[in-house]
């Protein structure tokens, strides 16, 4: 299975927010035609409306190639008579629908029905994404390369040695995105507070964790010896490190509880 596959059957798109979106859009600027995407979505932006050759919300094709589910799980029990109606083994469901495990989609469509569950990101909207993925057993390595294929249009990809990682996944680069723009939020409050102006400390946030990123991704050194580099002994960065990083109240162990309670709130999406 690959692109032709697709652009021959068909791709399904079940929900199209902000993660559908930039995925199609991704698609688009690859080079598939509109002509081969469905999307069904009861609330379409202007923009899906303006695509065209797009066919949105109407009769879906009964044996797709593939049929993305980017529904919020609490939308899943809408999705089901679709699902269960494409659940023919010849399609490839892709869901990134948080906290819906391989074995609820397998019980819906069957055991034979190739399945790859995935785990994107907002930062997907602009390209930066990074998304997990891990497949079904009836999911052959072509599936998988697939998947892999179509969500590296909008960033990374890595795969998953077990479903049972996608909970950390999630709390890490899933939830992620949310953690550093309320840094982001509480260095420019705190900027603001030692008299800053509003629009000058959100500024420097902004930058400043914009430039982090970029070169935590494409230095040479680890995050450990870039924070080392920053670190003068005895100086100003070192006494602010001393608070966020203190074993009891600081930084680790609140991100730890943080991320635990997201893995406990993904486990109970999925129940």
């Amino acid at each position: 299975m690959d692109m032709n596959d697709i652009r021959e059957k068909g791709l399904v798109l079940l929900g199209c927010g902000k993660m559908g979106s930039a995925m199609l859009k991704g698609w688009l600027d690859g080079g598939l035609p509109a002509s081969s995407v469905w999307v069904n979505d009861p609330n379409p932006s202007d923009w899906l409306k303006g695509i065209e050759g797009l066919n949105l919300n109407a009769k879906l094709p009964e044996t797709p190639a593939v049929v993305l589910v980017a529904v919020k799980p609490q939308m899943m029990a809408d999705a089901l008579p679709t699902l269960k109606a494409m659940g023919n083994g010849s399609t490839l469901f892709i869901s990134v629908a948080a906290g819906i495990t391989l074995a609820t989609y397998e019980e819906m469509l069957g055991a034979k029905t190739p399945i790859v569950r995935a785990m994107p990101n907002t930062p997907a909207a602009v390209g930066r994404g990074v998304t997990a993925i891990i497949g079904s057993e009836a999911a052959r390595g072509d599936h998988v390369d697939l998947a892999e294929t179509l969500l590296s249009a909008v960033g990374q990809v890595v795969r998953l040695e077990n479903e049972g990682q996608m909970g950390a996944v999630t709390a890490i680069s899933g939830c992620g995105p949310a953690y550093t723009f309320h840094l982001i939020e509480a260095m420019a409050a705190a900027g603001e507070a030692n008299g800053l102006a509003p629009e000058l400390a959100l500024q420097l946030a902004k930058a400043t964790v914009a430039g982090a990123g970029h070169l935590a991704e494409n230095a040479d050194e680890d995050p450990t010896q870039l924070r080392i580099n920053v670190t003068s002994p005895n100086g100003v960065t070192q006494a602010a490190l001393e608070v966020l990083m203190n074993e009891d109240v600081g930084f680790p162990p609140l991100l730890k509880r943080a991320m635990d309670a997201a893995i406990k709130r993904d486990k109970e999406l999925g129940a």
